[in-house]
């Protein structure tokens, strides 16, 4: 992530960037000293998808001030 948006790693940390995910369970993280994106919780497809054949988890990606 921190490649992908031209920052070095200080900066999401200055920067406050977080990810969030659509409901109450965060599935996905950034790695604090990587700024790779990562799974936070265990995916679970069956419980989440159940019988829709094409799963998506939606996030956004927050970052406080101009870029």
């Amino acid at each position: 992530v921190a490649k992908d948006l031209g920052l070095q790693l200080p900066a999401l940390r200055d920067r406050g960037v977080r990810v969030v995910s659509e409901g109450r369970t965060q599935y996905f993280a950034l790695h604090g000293k990587t700024g790779h994106l990562v799974t936070a919780e265990r995916i679970d497809r069956e419980q989440l998808c159940r019988l829709v054949e094409k799963c998506v988890l939606r996030c956004e990606l927050i970052v406080e001030g101009e870029m």
